[in-house]
């Protein structure tokens, strides 16, 4: 199938999420939202134990996308203020429902995230949750023990905690760039944030002094560089481990890394990880919400297995059937998303092998669309030039499942494939002008490059913007 055809096939999702924007009648267990209904259990949360005997939930609270105070802009993170009586809401009714595990950052939310989490947990006994942290010193600013040690005690004191069960080295593998905006390859980088400013041996220390319960990082990027933090295995004892798991990234993160291949596949990652029987933390088990929004074909092939099932539910089982799992983190700004989630993991039913069969088969069609692999961690924003970049390329994923990003057929098609050109450019361009504000389209990219360093998943943004550029001038 040629990806026009491909394209086309994807077509009839539009007609679902329009049937479901409407209220329409379903036979599936359902709510209008794709949630799966029902009672959400209180007692049978499924655990799995870590390094040092923590009974963690399998399903754990990813803090990266917090309900804020506008409406419509739930998750946004350089608008509103966070929503702390929704952020309370949530917390109380994950924690009564059996998760106990809470991963936060500070650089999430703007900065704003271990604050709100903090207030919300320190409602509630220590030993009845673990809070997770990172630390967050992509800042060249910050590449000195001193300035990272301050970055530990301040989210001791943010999170309100006189320790960090959890606590990671954030994004390792990714480049960075120093004090003059010079690029900094991946491997310098891991050394001067991290080794070279003896940063990690203080951290070792403080975890003998029980200031730190379990010690790990999460990875991005380069896999020479993950290869050598595992290589620091028997010196360092890496308690955890945070990687980006998903049944796409399963096998094909590698072929889809817009730097040519540098990401590993998960396949890769847990199996490293395994082999050294360290636990692993899941991120992105719905690949920044892409897993939950499939294109119609997936659609009916896992609604004909299980109607009752959400699709989401569906990616949450892959993540935590492998049994090195030890929690799979979802940012659950909508108490829908919460309570769909739990059902889902309390108990986790594993795939079988003829679930997991399908679902590798569903994978190797998806990654032969022409996707942007933005997960909307927001990490590029604020744009100087205040292009919304996360939303830019939401339309354009959203477009390119609904099968109204067709090519130009040429003078010699058909009238019913110009007629298809036609209709599907219309809707491209008619819900972009819609949805997406005037000054924050992609045509306000000047190519200054400020948002390349910042992305986790590598993503070329001003080469992307300009392609979306291109497609809406036809």
């Amino acid at each position: 199938m040629d990806r026009r055809d491909f394209l086309k096939s994807m077509g009839a999702g539009a007609l679902v999420t329009a049937a479901m924007a409407a209220g329409c009648d379903s036979p599936n267990k359902t709510s209008a939202e794709g949630f799966a209904t029902g009672e959400v259990p209180t007692d049978k949360m499924t655990y799995r134990t870590g390094t040092h005997g923590e009974k963690v939930s399998l399903l754990g609270y990813g803090c990266m996308r917090l309900p804020s105070t506008e409406d419509g802009k739930d998750g946004n993170q350089t608008e509103g203020d966070l929503d702390q009586d929704r952020i309370n809401e949530l917390t109380d009714y994950a924690i009564e429902h059996g998760l106990n595990l809470f991963d936060t950052a500070p650089r999430y939310c703007k900065a704003r995230s271990e604050i709100a989490m903090g207030k919300a947990l320190s409602r509630h006994r220590r030993d009845e949750y673990f809070v997770s942290t990172k630390l967050s010193n992509q800042n060249p600013d910050l590449w000195t023990k001193q300035g990272s040690i301050e970055m530990f005690e301040q989210s001791l004191e943010r999170l309100q905690v006189d320790y960090i069960d959890f606590y990671m080295l954030h994004c390792v593998g990714l480049p960075g760039r120093d004090k003059q905006g010079n690029p900094v390859p991946p491997h310098e980088t891991f050394m001067r944030r991290f080794i070279d400013n003896g940063m990690l041996e203080w951290l070792v220390e403080q975890r003998a002094k029980g200031r730190i319960r379990n010690l790990g990082f999460s990875y991005h990027g380069d896999v020479n560089v993950f290869d050598e933090a595992l290589a620091m295995h028997e010196k360092i004892h890496w308690d955890h481990v945070l990687i980006q798991h998903n049944y796409i990234n399963w096998q094909h993160a590698a072929s889809l890394s817009p730097n040519g291949g540098g990401d590993a596949n998960s396949e890769y990652l847990y199996g490293e990880l395994a082999k050294r029987d360290i636990p692993v933390f899941v991120m992105e088990p719905l690949l920044g919400g892409q897993l939950a929004n499939l294109p119609q074909f997936a659609v009916d092939e896992l609604k004909s297995r299980a109607p009752e099932q959400s699709l989401a539910s569906w990616a949450f089982r892959f993540a935590g059937t492998m049994p090195r799992i030890l929690t799979v983190l979802s940012g659950m700004t909508y108490m829908e998303h919460l309570q769909d989630n739990l059902r889902t993991m309390a108990p986790l039913h594993p795939l079988t092998d003829d679930e997991m069969s399908l679902l590798r088969s569903i994978a190797d069609r998806y990654v032969e669309f022409p996707l942007v692999p933005c997960t909307g961690c927001q990490y590029c924003m604020p744009c100087p030039y205040g292009i919304d970049i996360p939303g830019n390329f939401a339309h354009y994923n959203r477009m390119v499942n609904e099968g109204n990003l067709l090519d130009d057929p040429g003078d010699d098609a058909s009238s019913d494939e110009r007629r298809a050109y036609r209709k599907a450019r219309r809707t491209y361009l008619v819900s972009y002008n819609r949805v997406m504000e005037r000054d924050r389209q992609a045509d306000h990219c000047i190519g200054c490059g400020r948002c390349l360093h910042e992305c986790p998943q590598s993503i070329n943004i001003p080469e992307k913007l300009a392609a979306i550029e291109q497609v809406l001038k036809g």
